[in-house]
């Protein structure tokens, strides 16, 4: 199966979520290079990325399932495809 590299961007302005986002990250853990989060206690977020080398239709799934949670934002950004 061919797979993509991409980096996940999320922002956690809510901690409700951060166990729903938690539990999503270990579904896919197995498809996660790395993972970094930092918080920015002066604006009451935290940013995390997310190294990810995986199927498309399973980045398009986490990335959805994760910007669907209250208080946290999910971008994608993909690797170019190589000809």
């Amino acid at each position: 199966m061919e797979t993509r590299v991409a980096v996940l961007a999320i922002i956690v302005k809510s901690d409700a979520s951060v166990t729903a986002l938690n539990e999503l990250l270990h579904q896919y853990g197995r498809y996660i290079i790395s993972r970094m989060g930092v918080p920015y206690r002066e604006r009451g977020v935290n940013l995390i990325s997310v190294a990810i080398d995986a199927p498309q239709d399973a980045i398009s799934a986490l990335s959805g399932r994760i910007g669907r949670l209250p208080g946290i934002t999910a971008k994608t950004v993909y690797a170019p495809v190589e000809n």
